[in-house]
């Protein structure tokens, strides 16, 4: 009786073990999840030479030399953008500064694309600078009528660069960037 029984309980224990066996499940990878309001704008005039529209989400604070940063609470981001009068033809060395600021990037991004703006309605000429990486600014543009007025604008966010993490609000806000420069006119 006491073979059965020892049996039996050898059997039960094997038969339990080999139950208990989990089968492995590989979960699908996820992406957190942001939702954004649909943009709305609104027209901004400055006493700067120039006004534009931006999202009715930002707060705009005004700086010295018609300098102004538009900060996106919800993001933590900041756009902030220059302004500098063209003089005594200048503007080579306005376009070499704009482009040397996206160059300083270069360590750090992984991708610089670039896309051309013009306006010629408006008299609004610029480029675009999309930097994808971890990198301390994720867009950058400059805008000018190539006579008068130059504007140059670079997006930060208050946090270390993590692009991965960000990525979200960077789409958003270069959408943003997109429709200020196409809403820019000079005065």
């Amino acid at each position: 009786m006491k073979i059965n029984s020892f049996i039996f309980l050898l059997l039960s224990s094997l038969f339990i073990l080999a139950s208990c066996e989990d089968d492995v499940l590989v979960k699908p990878s996820a992406m957190l999840r942001l939702d954004y309001p649909k943009p709305e704008y609104r027209e901004i005039n400055t006493d700067c030479p120039y006004s534009f529209s931006i999202n009715t989400n930002a707060k705009i604070t005004h700086q010295k030399n018609c300098g102004i940063s538009i900060n996106y609470p919800n993001m933590k981001a900041t756009l902030y953008l220059s302004y500098q009068k063209v003089r005594n033809n200048n503007i080579d060395s306005l376009l070499r500064d704009a482009q040397k600021l996206v160059d300083e990037h270069n360590r750090k991004a992984n991708s610089i694309p670039e896309q051309p703006f013009i306006n010629p309605d408006h008299k609004v000429y610029g480029m675009f600078y999309m930097i994808n990486g971890n990198a301390a600014s994720q867009a950058e543009f400059y805008a000018t009528d190539s006579i008068n007025h130059f504007l140059n604008g670079a997006l930060y966010f208050d946090a270390k660069p993590n692009f991965d993490s960000i990525y979200p609000a960077v789409v958003y806000l270069r959408e943003d960037i997109r429709k200020l420069m196409e809403t820019i006119t000079w005065k």
